[in-house]
């Protein structure tokens, strides 16, 4: 079930990149005030693939915020909602039909490519075949293409990426890595093919390892870190919460608004502040039982029950702690959501969501850092 907010996370990180001045809109926050060389040059037009995701949507309006409405295209192999066909353009587009991809990228003139389209973690687990033909077939059609056209391409990565033989707490950007998802896998595919093809053929390949991501902008997926936002819609519709992990489960997480900021901030990040092509990126690290004590400053009637299921054994081979030093000397990477100031936008968000009038107690503002 998707759930129309009054005002969305995306929304306010779109109107903050419109009402700021040019120049601060020019680096969008950012610390070091990065050189964007089409600011005085043609705007990039730019391919969302796996656009009506988690990520998809937000990156769009952002882009568009940022480019012009019709300099993203928004693409996936689901029908669209009519809200999402009137904010700009919109096609079909099967990554695993190159042809396809092909029409697209010529037609529309695509100069950059950012690769959503996946199967995540336990719905891999349950469809290994398809996980391979998604995520491995798939990102060899891009990585083509964007050889082919010579485009900027960014693919994301994952704390999947990692397993149980790599160090958890911290986890650095350079270190070990055997998952034991297919989703991890194939994650690792990504990074190393990417490297290959920017080194064997220029390609200007980047890629970003995300922690769990927090929106109150689509619903939960059913992945391993879903709980982190199954739980605010539990807290303001139900007020009971069941968790499929155990309470001291930690995990990195960030919030949406940081998540695709930091995917702007690594496309327009100049290439000679770019020591590597994969960087970890966080915000934060709690587990289960402490999120439930955020989100119950809010509504403290919450009822939580713990039932450990298979995404569990997931989680224990996950990272505990990101090391993101890297990102953050390499190009300025700054996280600005903590825990409480995540957990108060979320409840007001989907309160306003769903319409619900759950007591919100505390005052939090955003973390800077």
């Amino acid at each position: 079930m998707s759930v129309a907010l009054h005002s969305s996370p995306c929304a306010r990180l779109c109107a903050r990149a419109l009402s700021a001045p040019a120049q601060q809109r020019r680096t969008l926050s950012s610390r070091r005030g990065f050189a964007d060389s089409q600011q005085q040059q043609e705007p990039p037009r730019i391919l969302i693939t796996g656009g009506l995701g988690q990520l998809g949507t937000g990156l769009a309006k952002l882009m568009r915020a940022r480019y012009g409405r019709d300099n993203v295209i928004l693409s996936d192999i689901i029908k669209p909602e009519r809200e999402i066909v009137e904010a700009g353009p919109y096609v079909f587009a099967d990554i695993l039909d190159f042809k396809n991809l092909q029409e697209i990228v010529v037609t529309y003139r695509i100069d950059w490519l950012v690769h959503f389209s996946a199967l995540l973690s336990a719905v891999g687990e349950d469809n290994v075949p398809l996980a391979i033909r998604v995520n491995i077939e798939g990102l060899h059609n891009v990585m083509e293409l964007a050889k082919q056209y010579k485009l900027k391409i960014f693919v994301p990565s994952t704390i999947g990426a990692f397993g149980p033989t790599s160090p958890r707490n911290p986890t650095p950007n350079l270190t070990i890595q055997r998952p034991e998802t297919i989703y991890g896998v194939s994650k690792v595919h990504a990074e190393l093919l990417g490297e290959y093809y920017h080194k064997k053929f220029g390609l200007d390949f980047r890629c970003l390892r995300f922690p769990g991501v927090i929106s109150s902008d689509t619903a939960p997926g059913g992945g391993t870190t879903d709980y982190a936002v199954q739980i605010f819609h539990d807290a303001v519709t139900t007020g009971k919460f069941s968790c499929y992990l155990r309470p001291d489960s930690r995990l990195p997480m960030m919030y949406i608004d940081d998540t695709l900021r930091a995917l702007w901030e690594i496309m327009v990040a100049p290439e000679s502040q770019l020591r590597s092509r994969t960087y970890n990126v966080t915000a934060m690290s709690f587990s289960p039982e402490e999120l439930v004590r955020a989100v119950r400053e809010h509504v403290p009637q919450l009822e939580v029950t713990y039932r450990p299921d298979s995404r569990q054994q997931i989680a224990d081979a996950w990272p505990q702690v990101f090391d993101d030093s890297c990102a953050r000397e390499d190009w300025g990477w700054r996280h600005r959501y903590d825990l409480p100031a995540m957990c108060k936008l979320m409840i007001n968000d989907l309160k306003a969501a769903y319409g619900t009038d759950a007591g919100s107690s505390g005052s939090t503002g955003e973390s800077r850092t």
